[in-house]
């Protein structure tokens, strides 16, 4: 298995996208278009690799806003939970929410995932965890041969995803959290939604959100 992995901080809440190529084949799927779409594309023809997928981890306006412009300029299918939809729909309501007015709404996903699902693309898969808390319909993405979990805004480095935005939940983030990710060995990096990245070993030991959580 022969990948690399570009990280990119953009948009007005510093919102992590990820690229992750096949570096036989050049081909790229991009985690989270979460805002301007041509940065985005200029990092991938920088590296020499084609968008071919797109996925959200939630449906978060700051996760999704560059998917309109990418699916457009690209014609790549977008990639969200079963649940997301009605969530995408309302990114326009998000965007008054946040003073930012009134925004498009992103593209209706082209294939819809749900727990335990693989997406791939020739050497990369990406096994879909449902992990629900700080958004509903949230996946965070594992890729288990090279031991990397793209977390989203469930797990950070030192912290968690907040649960206080509109059908966040605190004890379902924490069971998320819990059940799904540090079930995981401790030497799986972590590169989440916001942020530097960590180790699920070291989040385990330190995290003081789940060092005190009852």
């Amino acid at each position: 298995m022969t990948f690399a992995i570009k990280s990119l901080t953009l948009g007005a809440f510093a919102t992590n996208a990820y690229l992750v190529a096949d570096t036989e084949t050049n081909k790229a799927l991009l985690i989270d278009p979460v805002d301007s779409p041509e940065v985005i594309q200029a990092a991938a023809a920088e590296a020499g690799w084609r968008i071919e997928i797109m996925v959200a981890t939630h449906a978060h306006l700051d996760h999704v806003l560059a998917a309109d412009a990418l699916k457009q300029k690209l014609q790549i299918p977008f990639i969200a939970h079963k649940d997301a939809p009605p969530l995408l729909r309302e990114v326009p309501q998000q965007g008054q929410y946040f003073g930012l007015g009134r925004l498009p709404a992103p593209p209706e996903p082209d294939y819809l995932v749900d727990d335990g699902d693989i997406i791939s693309l020739d050497s990369i898969e990406l096994k879909c965890l449902y992990t629900p808390g700080h958004a509903p319909a949230h996946i965070s993405l594992l890729m288990e041969k090279a031991g990397i979990l793209f977390s989203g805004d469930t797990l950070f480095a030192g912290s968690i995803g907040r649960a206080d935005l509109p059908g966040g939940d605190h004890a379902l983030l924490m069971r998320s959290i819990f059940d799904r990710l540090m079930t995981l060995d401790d030497s799986v990096r972590v590169l989440p939604g916001h942020m530097g990245g960590t180790t699920i070993g070291h989040e385990r030991r330190t995290n003081p959100f789940l060092l005190t959580y009852r």
